[in-house]
């Protein structure tokens, strides 16, 4: 089945658009895989994940993919009505193909964005924020568990990163206990879960617990206040390399460049559990680095990205850029040129 699949893809690529061949580095550039990983699929020395699949048969319905010469990956929205029907039924013959498959419609039951934030072991699940120092409450009224007005989240930092993972992580998990939890309030329990934890080391005392207990060549500076205190991300060097420092950038009081760190690893509380780390230099730059892998027009690319650098029981951790947009985030693409600054990893 794997040789079957293989020779498919190889003869998808050869017969080409239009009766045109295509190469295997506008497979690669249209696909936002590397051209190593085109070559192992085609070769049957790896089987591409679903997502994958699933963009080799919108590339392929469409002599549009590759206007002018230039390989691109149109939006699903984008196909016309006859383009479709050739989506739906090249991924039906590949998914057909992959190894395991019964039928052509036995597709997978993971949601498309299932990706690195599924644990297949099924062990419990804790989101970690920091709490909102009292300075930075809107209203004792709500933070308070003795007013009747009390609402348990107005204590945590970070909701809309919050928020962004805790349904991807329950909808990737199913059956699965998912629990969010703030930083001073953690059982052995949770600790020994697979963590997340999200926010920076000034309000979250988790996450310079385990960034140091990782060993990572990372470090984080904490905002202390002072102007023009941005905060930023440090590298110790080594290695013959001199030491780095990424700061985020200010118009005056406008937030308009951040920096974003995920980090994952074995849980130094629990190795045979993981720890992630979803971290900023501000909140903005903490829902940047959770969005990398939950954003429907980035994750893929993204989560393509680790699979072909790290397994799942390495130690990595990349900086990235992250534009602000009339204070929006933009969701960091790692693969485009400039967007990672820094990245380290430890073989398992």
């Amino acid at each position: 089945m794997a040789g079957g699949m293989a020779a498919r893809l190889r003869g998808l690529r050869t017969e080409g658009l239009d009766g045109t061949p295509v190469s295997q580095k506008a497979v690669a550039g249209a696909l936002g895989v590397s051209v190593p990983s085109v070559s192992s699929w085609e070769n049957g020395n790896a089987v591409p994940p679903d997502e994958r699949l699933q963009a080799y048969a919108r590339f392929f319905a469409s002599p549009r993919s590759l206007s002018e010469g230039h390989p691109r990956l149109l939006d699903e929205p984008d196909l016309t009505d006859d383009e479709r029907g050739r989506y739906e039924d090249l991924l039906a013959e590949l998914m057909a193909l992959k190894p395991g498959r019964s039928s052509p419609y036995d597709l997978e039951t993971r949601r498309p964005w299932e990706g690195m934030w599924h644990f297949e072991d099924g062990s419990p699940i804790t989101l970690v924020c920091a709490r909102l120092p009292p300075e930075a409450r809107a209203s004792e009224a709500y933070t308070s568990p003795d007013s009747p007005d009390y609402v348990e989240l107005y204590s945590y930092s970070d909701l809309d990163a919050l928020m962004e993972l805790y349904g991807h992580v329950y909808a990737a998990n199913p059956g699965v206990t998912v629990t969010r939890r703030l930083a001073d309030t953690l059982t052995q329990d949770d600790v020994t879960s697979h963590l997340v934890l999200l926010g920076g080391v000034d309000w979250n005392p988790m996450t310079r617990e385990v960034m140091a207990a990782l060993d990572l060549p990372v470090s984080q500076a904490e905002r202390l206040g002072g102007d023009p205190d941005v905060g930023s991300f440090r590298t110790s060097g080594g290695d013959g390399q001199e030491p780095e420092v990424f700061r985020s950038k200010l118009d005056g009081a406008r937030l308009v460049e951040d920096v974003a760190q995920f980090c994952r690893g074995p849980n130094p509380f629990n190795r045979k559990r993981t720890v992630t780390i979803c971290n900023g230099n501000y909140g903005r730059g903490t829902y940047a680095a959770v969005r990398v892998l939950t954003d429907p027009r980035f994750r893929d690319r993204n989560r393509a990205y680790l699979e072909e650098r790290w397994t799942r029981d390495d130690t990595y951790s990349i900086l990235a850029r992250v534009a602000i947009v009339a204070g929006k985030v933009i969701t960091p693409d790692w693969t485009q040129d400039g967007t990672v600054l820094h990245e380290w990893s430890k073989a398992s």
